[in-house]
């Protein structure tokens, strides 16, 4: 009889929570110190094209508040949280040529990895609008995912990844019941993962800072939740489907650079990076 694998997150865990935020705007200093003080982890989707001049001073009031790129640097300039890709410009990537859309995506890129001194690999679509040709360019770029504001209100492990539709954004209507069910029910066999965005600059403009402390708080915390950057996800799911695994079911060979663990019948396993194995 053959086996029946589903993947599991580091540590066994069953359940996974990511955030994704949008144009690097001041209020990522507070939103970070939010998710800092949770545990959580996000990624930051920046516009290297449209960062403030150094010294720039805003009117009282002003919401929409870029940071310049020393700020940039200062806030997210230790790795913790992951920087993806906006757009150099922020177009609508579908009203370009391919080749505007290709130097958007890989000047933004450039710029970025040197800012950051990293890899930048992911990142979300400016306005949420594209096309086929836009995400043929983005894959010709090595982009290996990009955000959608599409809600797809579900706990699905992305299979598109260069259409990653989020759960939601945190000021959905329905987020609340999401968060309900994601905390408390309980996994049988596909894992969860809960996708939350949005622009810290909305917690400013609609006065609701103390729902995303609120928020941050029920979420975080909790040891059967793997919290993690919308890249270490993307990478956590290739490693599992890159596992070779025999007719049976029984044989399992991992030749991915990561652990990974899996469900198969009730219980939980680890097979490590380059391993194989057989189970009984």
């Amino acid at each position: 009889m053959t086996k029946d694998y589903y993947m599991r997150f580091p540590g066994g865990k069953a359940k996974a929570l990511t955030f994704s935020y949008d144009d690097g705007m001041e209020q990522d200093v507070r939103l970070r110190a939010i998710f800092d003080n949770n545990g959580l982890k996000a990624t930051f989707n920046l516009n290297s094209g449209l960062f403030s001049p150094e010294g720039t001073t805003w009117p009282q009031g002003h919401i929409f508040r870029r940071m310049t790129e020393r700020q940039i640097l200062d806030t997210f300039g230790d790795g913790h949280h992951e920087i993806g890709l906006h757009g150099m410009t922020h177009p609508h990537l579908e009203q370009l040529p391919p080749v505007r859309v290709t130097y958007e995506i890989m000047e933004d890129r450039r710029r970025l990895e040197d800012l950051f001194k990293t890899f930048v690999r992911g990142g979300a679509y400016p306005y949420g609008t594209l096309s086929s040709m836009v995400t043929d360019c983005l894959r010709a770029c090595g982009i290996a995912y990009f955000r959608t504001t599409e809600s797809s209100y579900t706990f699905d492990v992305p299979e598109d990844w260069i259409r990653l539709s989020p759960t939601c954004h945190h000021g959905d209507a329905a987020l609340p019941q999401l968060c309900d069910r994601f905390l408390h029910e309980t996994v049988e066999h596909r894992p969860y993962m809960l996708y939350i965005w949005g622009h810290s600059y909305e917690f400013e403009r609609d006065g609701s800072w103390e729902l995303m402390e609120a928020l941050a708080k029920r979420l975080g915390g909790h040891e059967e939740i793997y919290y993690a950057t919308n890249i270490e996800l993307y990478d956590y799911v290739t490693a599992f489907h890159a596992l070779r695994i025999s007719c049976s079911g029984q044989l399992m060979e991992n030749p991915s650079a990561m652990d990974v663990w899996y469900a198969v019948e009730g219980n939980i396993g680890c097979i490590r990076s380059g391993e194989r194995i057989w189970i009984q």
